[in-house]
């Protein structure tokens, strides 16, 4: 598999407090890669310097070919990464903030086909303000795809959500992943890691503690004779939620 993303012995030091401790890994084209941590682990710095946003301390990084620390401008127009929700003006209508960002991209953008692509169609003329969480947020993820990028990055794109929302944002991103965009997510939901994830990174006190497939982290935990407390039912109490509620996209 073609690797669109390097990064080897990354370290990021704040004083003599080092968040990232020498950390390697490697992104396929066209997968979604989980970078999973409890807050402090130092998934949020390891993105952010990928991403061009924060300066490392050491080590390599390369995005499809470019080194971050001689071409981090053509990794920047390669890349689309999620806004919070708050980073938008309230009272521009989806089309109108849509048509800004192609603006600041310099990118001619359809915003009723990037609308279309996330189930806002029906929104276009709404005002950002009046959207809902989960409307919110598959706005976001569509600001993300204005410049055509090879790469998005999500950071915890369904918290706050319920359950049908958070659903509904699954099959999109899959969806965005099945188009050929590679796309690096970081969520705290794991059921949202093991649906989405093709390969999965757990990064604990500035260290990767594993790296591989959900299903062969699973399996290895399970090999080494661990049992869960009680039996496991086949079925979650999401699952009667999303069966009572309906699973036709709706207003969310």
């Amino acid at each position: 598999m073609n690797s669109i993303i390097s990064v080897k012995n990354l370290t990021k030091k704040y004083g003599d407090f080092e968040a990232v401790k020498g950390i390697s890994f490697d992104v396929y084209q066209g997968e979604i890669f989980g970078l999973l941590g409890p807050n402090g682990a130092g998934k949020s710095t390891t993105l952010e310097i990928i991403e061009t946003l924060r300066n490392k301390t050491s080590g390599e990084v390369t995005v499809n070919g470019f080194d971050l620390d001689k071409q981090p401008g053509d990794i920047k127009q390669i890349i689309g990464v999620q806004l919070q929700t708050s980073g938008f003006y309230p009272g521009l209508s989806l089309v109108d903030l849509i048509h800004l960002f192609g603006g600041l991209y310099n990118e001619e953008v359809n915003a009723m086909e990037l609308l279309r692509m996330v189930n806002l169609e029906d929104k276009a003329k709404s005002k950002f303000k009046e959207l809902s969480g989960g409307q919110k947020q598959r706005f976001s993820i569509a600001t993300t795809l204005i410049n055509k990028p090879k790469i998005i990055f999500l950071d915890e794109p369904t918290t706050g959500l319920d359950p049908q929302a958070r659903r509904n944002l699954w099959e999109l991103i899959r969806n965005i992943r099945d188009k050929g965009t590679t796309v690096i997510i970081t969520t705290h939901y794991m059921d949202e890691a093991e649906y989405l994830c093709d390969r999965i990174a757990i990064i604990d006190s500035g260290k990767i503690v594993s790296l591989d497939t959900p299903d062969k982290m699973i399996d290895a935990l399970v090999a080494s004779g661990f049992e869960r407390p009680k039996d496991v039912k086949k079925a979650t109490l999401e699952d009667v939620f999303i069966n009572l509620t309906g699973h036709a996209l709706r207003e969310d």
